[in-house]
C-alpha cells in the first residue's frame, strides 16, 4: 500500500480516537497546564521572598533599622523565617524600641532551635529573653529564662553562650553590694569572650570589671577599664545593642565617681552616636537625661528642662523604663531651683514612683520654710543612702538643712564624713562640695578665717567646673564670713556678684535670700571679737564650764576651747576670771 494511503489511514484513526476520548485528553491537558502554572507561581513567590529577605538583610547591614524591620517582617509573613533570621529581626525590634515584638521573635527562634536540637543557640535566645525581662522589671521571668539557658548548656562543651550567662550573676553581685564577687565573675566571662573572639562580650565584661573596681575603691584602675571598653565602642567593634549598653553604663560609672569631665565627654559621644542612627530608640532617653543634668550644672536651665521633658516622654512609652525616674527628678530639681514649687512637687511625686526623690524633696521642704520637716526627712535619707554618689549629695544637703535647723554638731559630722569620701574619690566636683560643707560648718562655729579658706577653695573649683549656680551659692557664704569679720564692703561685693548670677539663672529663692542679706546690716560686735566669741565670753562670765557651753551652743568642747583661746589672745587676757571681769566691765553680761 502506498505510503500516502497509510498516512491517511493513521490520521483517520487518530481523529476517531481523539473524538472518542476528547474529554479525557482535555482534562489531562488542563491538569498539566495547572501544574506548570503552580510551579511557576511557587518559583516566582520563592524568588520574591528571597528578594525581600535579601533587601531586609542589606538594610540591616546599612543600619537602616526601621526599614530593615519592615522588610524582614514582610518576608516572615510570606514564609516563616529561619531561626537565625528571627534572631536578627528581634535585634532590630529592640533597636527601634519594639521590645514586645522582640520577645515574641526570640521566643519563636528559641523553640525552633530546640526542635532542631541546637542547644547552644536556644540558650543564646534564652539569655536575651531574660535580659529583656530584666529591662521590663519582670524579674521572675528573667530568672526562669536564665535558669533554662543554664540547663540547656549543662551538657554542652565550652561555648561563648556560657560567658554571657555569667553576666546576670556578675551584675547581681555588683548591684547587690559585693563588688569583689562581681569582678571575679566578670573576669571569668571576659576569659571566655577572649577565647571565642566575641568582642561584644569582651566590651561588656570590661565595663563590668571597671564598675566593680570603682565600687572597691580602686577608682583609677576602674576608670581605665571603662575607657578601654569605650575604645572598642567608638571604634565600631561591637554591635549597636551592646554599644548602647556600654555607653550608658560607662557614663553612670563616671557620674558615680564624680568625674564630670569624663561623663560629659562620653555623653557627647553618645549623643553623636544616637544622631548617626536616627531610628535607634533605647539609648536616646538615657542620653537626654545625662545632657539635662550637665546643662543644669552649667546653668543652661531652660535647655535642661527641655531635654528632661523629652527624656521623660521617650522613657515613659510602654513599657516605661526605670531611667524615667531620673528624668522626672531632674525636672523637679530645676523647678525647685527656679522657685516653681508646685511644679517641683508634682515632678518629685512622679520620680517617687521610681524611688528617686531625694535629697531634692527634703531641700524643697526647706525652701518652703518647713525646716523641721526637711530636717526629719534628711536624717532618714542619710540612714538609707549608701551608694557613694547618692551619699555625697545627701550629705551636702544634710549640712545645709542641719544648719538651717541650728544643729551645728550634726552639720559638722556630715561635713566630716563628706571629707572622708573625698579621700577615696579625689574628684573636683566632690572636692567643691566638701570644701563648701566644711566651710559652712566652720562658719556656723564662728571659726571664720578657717571657713574662708575652705569656701574660697570651693568657689574656685566651681568656677573651673563652669557651675555658676553652685559658685554663687558659695559666694553667699563667703559674704557672711566677711560680714562676721566686720568687712561689710567685701560682703556687699560678694552678695552683689552672687545676685547677678541668680537673676540671670532665674533662681528666685536664692535671689530673694540675697536681697534680704543686702538689706540686712552687719551685726554689732564687741571690739575684735566675733559674734560666736561674744557668746562664749558671756557664757564663761555666767560661770558655765566648757562642757556646758558646748552643749548649749551645739558645738564640741574642743571648739569652745579654741574660741576661748582666741578671746584670751584678742583681749590680752590670761584667765577665765580675767575674761569674766572684762565681760562685766564692758556690759556684756
Amino acid at each position: 500500500m502506498p505510503s500516502d494511503e497509510l498516512r491517511q489511514i493513521h490520521l483517520r484513526e487518530s481523529l476517531h480516537h481523539w473524538a472518542d476520548n476528547g474529554a479525557e485528553f482535555r482534562l489531562l491537558f488542563r491538569e498539566k497546564i495547572s501544574r506548570l502554572i503552580d510551579s511557576y507561581l511557587i518559583m516566582r513567590n520563592s524568588n520574591t521572598i528571597a528578594q525581600t529577605l535579601d533587601q531586609g538583610r542589606e538594610l540591616l547591614r546599612n543600619q537602616a533599622w526601621g526599614a530593615a524591620f519592615s522588610r524582614l517582617s514582610d518576608a516572615d509573613r510570606e514564609a516563616p523565617l529561619e531561626p537565625s533570621d528571627l534572631e536578627e529581626l528581634a535585634k532590630v525590634a529592640r533597636l527601634i524600641g519594639r521590645e514586645t515584638e522582640a520577645a515574641e521573635l526570640l521566643g519563636r527562634a528559641h523553640q525552633e532551635y530546640l526542635s532542631r536540637g541546637e542547644a547552644q543557640a536556644a540558650a543564646r535566645c534564652g539569655f536575651w529573653l531574660g535580659f529583656i525581662a530584666i529591662l521590663n522589671d519582670e524579674l521572675a521571668q528573667a530568672s526562669g529564662w536564665f535558669s533554662r539557658a543554664d540547663r540547656l548548656l549543662a551538657d554542652q562543651p565550652e561555648c561563648v553562650e556560657k560567658g554571657y550567662l555569667l553576666l546576670p550573676t556578675a551584675f547581681r553581685a555588683l548591684h547587690g553590694g559585693d563588688p569583689a564577687i562581681a569582678y571575679a565573675t566578670f573576669a571569668s566571662a571576659a576569659e571566655i569572650g577572649n577565647r571565642f573572639l566575641d568582642k561584644d562580650l569582651v566590651a561588656l565584661t570590661l565595663q563590668g570589671q571597671g564598675r566593680a573596681l570603682i565600687r572597691q575603691g580602686e577608682v583609677t584602675q576602674g576608670v581605665t577599664l571603662l575607657d578601654e571598653a569605650m575604645v572598642a565602642v567608638t571604634a565600631g567593634e561591637v554591635s549597636p545593642l551592646i554599644a548602647g549598653s556600654v555607653y550608658c553604663s560607662v557614663i553612670e560609672g563616671c557620674v558615680e565617681v564624680f568625674d564630670l569631665r569624663r561623663a560629659q565627654e562620653w555623653t557627647s559621644a553618645l549623643e553623636q552616636w544616637c544622631a548617626s542612627l536616627p531610628d535607634i530608640v533605647p539609648y536616646r532617653g538615657h542620653c537626654l537625661v545625662r545632657r539635662a543634668e550637665i546643662l543644669r550644672l552649667h546653668g543652661a536651665w531652660p535647655d535642661a528642662l527641655e531635654e528632661a521633658r523629652q527624656a521623660s516622654e521617650l522613657l515613659s512609652k510602654p513599657p516605661p523604663k526605670a531611667e524615667v525616674g531620673g528624668a522626672y527628678y531632674c525636672t523637679a530639681e530645676l523647678h525647685r531651683l527656679r522657685g516653681e514649687f508646685a511644679e517641683a512637687e508634682e515632678a518629685y511625686r512622679k520620680a517617687a514612683q521610681w524611688d528617686q526623690t531625694q535629697p531634692g524633696f527634703a531641700q524643697l521642704r526647706l525652701a518652703q520654710g518647713q525646716v523641721d520637716v526637711a530636717n526629719a526627712a534628711i536624717r532618714r535619707i542619710a540612714k538609707e543612702a549608701r551608694e557613694p554618689g547618692a551619699r555625697a549629695r545627701t550629705l551636702d544637703a544634710y549640712v545645709e538643712i542641719a544648719l538651717a535647723a541650728n544643729d551645728v554638731s550634726s552639720a559638722r559630722a556630715a561635713a566630716d564624713e563628706l571629707s572622708e569620701i573625698v579621700k577615696r574619690y579625689d574628684a573636683p566636683f566632690l572636692c567643691a562640695l566638701s570644701s563648701r560643707a566644711t566651710g559652712a560648718a566652720l562658719l556656723a562655729e564662728h571659726d571664720v578665717r578657717d571657713a574662708l579658706v575652705f569656701l574660697k577653695q570651693s568657689w574656685t573649683t566651681w568656677r573651673v567646673l563652669e557651675a555658676p549656680h553652685e559658685a554663687a551659692r558659695t559666694r553667699l557664704l563667703i559674704a557672711l564670713a566677711y560680714r562676721e569679720l566686720g568687712d561689710e564692703d567685701a560682703a556687699v561685693a560678694e552678695l552683689t556678684a552672687a545676685r547677678e548670677v541668680f537673676k540671670k539663672l532665674g533662681a528666685e529663692p536664692d535671689l530673694t535670700r540675697t536681697d534680704a542679706l543686702l538689706l540686712k546690716k552687719a551685726p554689732e560686735t564687741a571690739g575684735p571679737l566675733t559674734s560666736r566669741e561674744m557668746e562664749v565670753l558671756r557664757l564663761v562670765a555666767s560661770g558655765l564650764t566648757n562642757r556646758r557651753i558646748a552643749a548649749q551652743l551645739h558645738i564640741s568642747e574642743k571648739t569652745v576651747a579654741r574660741h576661748l583661746s582666741n578671746i584670751f589672745i584678742k583681749l590680752d587676757l590670761s584667765s577665765r576670771a580675767a575674761a569674766t571681769a572684762y565681760a562685766y566691765q564692758h556690759g556684756l553680761v
